[in-house]
């Protein structure tokens, strides 16, 4: 674990050697991953289900790739009603607050006649990637299929692996809450490939969503441009800035909350108190090791956790847009200011009683948010996602009269002489 103090004098070099610290635990695999696309795109089911077989252990056939109705019932009737009634409220909770996203299509007129506008229309088709086995998150098929469905993609395709035959009856009982048309049992970059290019059996869509383990991450970066994704996401990382009022026991298990995620997870701590922050790592040493997944958060803790020491809570600020985090968590005694003032995070959770686990299920706001930086320039998942911006124009002959003139100027400086005739037509019969 990094501990750093802006009043140190190597603090600078160090903080730039934290921001360009490496999370990416992963080989390349840009020759595996098109292999398996093109194979897939040529052979569609057949290329889909040998894949299947060789990675999931599950043998597949054209006619059994997609899950059937009957299935998911069944699948549903094993689980607790108590577990379902969570998954529903959390359902409601997503759906009200994207609801509360739609745009609505605008229309202006001009004083030479013109009439301009933006409409707003939703996708044809939509494919979720869900992983399976151990890393199989009910949650995430709520906050990627929601919004979907809200933007109004009227189909929804998800494709999920089945190790060993075996799928999460969690993550079915999810899509069908969240709207999910059509879910097929595969994974991997060939199903990233069979929702781009599509099979016989599955049509291919114009977005794929979700996240996936490094092969479906590469699929996804080879794809796009065939179709729209989401995001090429990395290691999930939160910022925790905190003063001394509050509970050290409490902060470590938040920062402890991303550790578990992935050995390269980062969690860092941002305080202006030097005996809160030694309070605070030593509560993160205790609670590790009584952690079901302690091997992991411990790693993510030694490799890629820190503590920063500031002077006051605007350096806390300014490191804090440097850092661009997944998640941040302002604990101070007066959150407001803090949080008015920074403009570089996923997403903000205020107050000491706002834990970033709230968000991850429960709260509304997407948890599907952008990492490694990115924040200081892109947003996390919403209903826009699923929709595009259409601008249209309708002129009049006044409108000719008016403005065809400059554009004919502007035409002929750059050569396109096709276009200043397309004009000049015109105003030549207003």
């Amino acid at each position: 674990m990094i501990r750093l103090s802006t009043g140190e004098p190597d603090f600078a070099p160090r903080f730039a050697a934290l921001l360009q610290q490496s999370r990416d635990t992963t080989a390349r695999l840009d020759a595996e991953v098109a292999a398996i696309l093109a194979a897939v795109r040529a052979d569609g089911d057949r290329a889909l289900c040998d894949f299947t077989a060789r990675f999931d252990r599950n043998p597949v056939t054209a006619e059994t790739l997609r899950v059937t109705e009957p299935e998911i019932d069944a699948a549903l009737a094993t689980l607790d009603p108590a577990l379902l009634a969570a998954l529903d409220l959390a359902a409601t909770r997503i759906e009200t607050f994207h609801c509360a996203q739609r745009p609505v299509d605008m229309q202006m007129h001009d004083d030479e006649g013109v009439t301009m506008g933006l409409r707003w229309t939703a996708l044809d088709a939509a494919g979720l990637y869900v992983p399976g086995g151990k890393a199989a998150y009910p949650s995430s098929v709520l906050m990627n299929a929601i919004p979907a469905r809200i933007a109004g993609v009227p189909r929804i395709a998800m494709c999920t692996p089945a190790p060993g035959g075996q799928l999460n009856p969690l993550v079915l009982a999810a899509a069908r809450r969240a709207g999910v048309g059509e879910i097929y049992r595969v994974g991997g970059a060939q199903a990233v490939a069979a929702l781009a290019y599509g099979t016989g059996t599955i049509t291919p869509v114009d977005r794929i969503v979700g996240p996936g383990n490094a092969w479906v991450a590469e699929a996804k970066r080879q794809v796009f441009g065939r179709v729209g994704i989401d995001s090429v996401a990395g290691p999930s990382e939160v910022v925790i800035l905190a003063d001394a009022a509050n509970d050290p026991e409490r902060v470590a298990i938040d920062l402890l909350a991303q550790a578990e995620h992935d050995e390269a997870a980062q969690a860092i701590l941002i305080t202006d108190d030097a005996r809160f922050a030694d309070a605070v790592a030593d509560a993160v040493t205790r609670a590790i090791p009584a952690l079901p997944r302690a091997d992991i958060a411990g790693a993510s803790w030694r490799d890629h956790g820190a503590i920063l020491l500031v002077a006051d809570w605007e350096e806390a600020a300014a490191l804090t847009d440097r850092l661009a985090p997944e998640h941040l968590q302002i604990m101070v005694a007066d959150p407001a200011p803090l949080f008015a003032r920074i403009r570089h995070a996923g997403a903000i959770f205020v107050g000491p009683h706002t834990p970033e686990a709230l968000g991850d299920y429960i709260a509304g706001p997407n948890h599907v948010l952008p990492t490694g930086r990115t924040a200081r320039f892109s947003s996390g998942l919403s209903i826009f996602d699923f929709l595009k911006r259409t601008t249209w124009i309708e002129a009049r002959p006044a409108s000719i009269r008016a403005l065809a003139p400059a554009a004919i100027r502007l035409a002929e400086a750059e050569g396109l002489t096709a276009h200043a005739r397309s004009l000049a037509d015109r105003l030549a019969a207003c």
